[in-house]
């Protein structure tokens, strides 16, 4: 059990240093691996968006040791590099996973850490499993431990990336229990992260703040293996994290059951590549339109209800006039024009071309987003939306959805992954590599190495 008169970093530190494979139980193996493969997509599918390229680029220009690969083309720069453009790749999209309690986050961006500092350490297949699974469970105690939650606050959960992402650096690299503690003190003092980045109209820096604060753990694990040292007490010490971003903590979040089951499971998928309190109305957008068969110059209004913090952050009035992905993937409006006209939501929905199109244009004055107070007494215990289309005969239907398709209450089956998967990757990859790729992740756990997952992940034309 944790030591009450023990700081939180060095409770973390010490819980790391103990952590075993073989204290895993299967099932959050299954689901290690479950979210790997879903990330391995995303990175793939995403590592020639712009915001990837322009990273790349200016990796290549500061250089940089080959100790890592970088995922879909090969090539080798240093863990920190390697990390970086990994995590952006995996971010991109806003196609990887979600978790949302009191905060939201994407555990998977911290994927990359466990693999780029695995590959750098010569990590058993098992032990990057291992490093995944701490990822999660750090990263989603994080999650539930702000009342209200930081974003409620004006920052972004990268904020709360910054503090779980060198204690998984440090586990892979090996490092001892001061030099994690260190590592956690580095890396918490300078990652913190404004909430303007999801405010009003979105830029790349939507997609790479977390990233950032990903691989800012694997430059704080470095440092203090060679002994710099890191303020211990970050974040329940005078003028740390909580004290400045306080009051209101659930400190037992962070500590209390470490070890006595695991969170990794309450994860969700993203069947949209779109911010998570879409998906709800999305999927209602899209039963009602193909239940009943309504085509767009039939809708009159549509009236979107859902949580107030929905509607604040995608529902202002840049939303109603998005210009990029990224503030159409953050637009309620957007998305739900797009569910009506087109009865999917894909990455081909966020094209420049269909973002400017005409008919989706058309139909976004007509779609209002109302708060919802019962849906809100309801949340984080259930992500509920319901949205009614009104049509131009004056017809009416509504349908209400309390957990979108991915959720552990409403999960994606293993096909369903592997059909992500296959979509993601299909412009890169023929059948046979994709194939090669899924077996890569489904037999981690008896890899010696990382040899055989980081060739599936390589596209020789890349």
């Amino acid at each position: 059990m944790p030591n009450p008169s023990s700081s939180i970093a060095r409770t973390w530190a010490q819980f790391a240093s103990r952590l075993r494979f073989e204290q895993i139980d299967p099932q959050s193996v299954i689901a290690a691996k479950r979210f790997l493969l879903d990330s391995c997509g995303c990175a793939l599918g995403g590592f020639h968006h712009e915001d990837v390229a322009i990273c790349r680029r200016t990796v290549r220009e500061f250089g940089g040791n080959p100790e890592a690969t970088v995922w879909t083309s090969g090539e080798k720069t240093n863990a920190y590099f390697a990390t970086l453009l990994n995590s952006l790749a995996v971010r991109v999209m806003d196609y990887n996973d979600i978790y949302w309690e009191a905060d939201p986050s994407h555990p998977s961006d911290l994927i990359p850490v466990a693999i780029c500092c695995g590959e750098q350490s010569g990590r058993s297949g098992k032990e990057i499993i291992t490093g995944i699974v701490l990822a999660y469970e750090l990263e989603m105690r994080l999650c539930e431990f702000a009342v209200p939650g930081i974003r409620e606050r004006g920052w972004h959960h990268a904020s709360l990336t910054q503090i779980a992402s060198p204690v998984v650096a440090a586990y892979m690299m090996g490092l001892s229990v001061d030099q994690t503690v260190n590592a956690i003190g580095i890396s918490t003092c300078h990652n913190m992260t404004l909430g303007a980045v999801v405010a009003g109209k979105l830029t790349m820096m939507k997609n790479t703040v977390d990233p950032l604060a990903v691989a800012s753990g694997v430059f704080a694990a470095r440092l203090a293996r060679h002994g710099y040292i890191g303020t211990e007490a970050i974040l329940e010490g005078k003028e740390g994290f909580c004290q400045v971003l306080g009051p209101n903590w659930e400190m037992g979040r962070l500590t209390d059951g470490l070890g006595e089951s695991w969170r990794i499971g309450r994860c969700a998928f993203k069947p949209f590549p779109t911010e998570a309190l879409t998906h709800s109305p999305i999927t209602a957008a899209l039963d009602l339109v193909k239940t009943h068969d309504i085509k767009p110059d039939q809708v009159a209004r549509v009236r979107v209800r859902t949580i107030a913090r929905a509607r604040d952050i995608l529902a202002d009035p840049t939303k109603y006039h998005p210009d990029s992905k990224e503030t159409a993937d953050h637009s309620l409006p957007y998305v739900i024009a797009a569910a009506i006209a087109d009865r999917m939501i894909t990455p081909l929905q966020f094209t420049p071309a269909r973002i400017a199109d005409p008919t989706l244009r058309a139909l976004l004055p007509k779609i209002e987003v109302v708060a919802d107070a019962d849906f809100e007494r309801q949340f984080p215990a259930k992500k509920c939306s319901a949205v009614l289309i009104t049509t131009a005969d004056d017809r009416s239907h509504e349908r209400q959805v309390d957990f979108p398709r991915g959720y552990p209450q409403n999960p994606m089956t293993n096909a369903d992954l592997e059909e992500k998967f296959r979509a993601l990757t299909g412009e890169v990859m023929d059948k046979a590599a994709q194939d090669r790729a899924i077996a890569a992740v489904g037999n981690l756990d008896s890899a010696p190495d990382l040899g055989e997952f980081l060739g599936a992940m390589t596209v020789a034309h890349s």
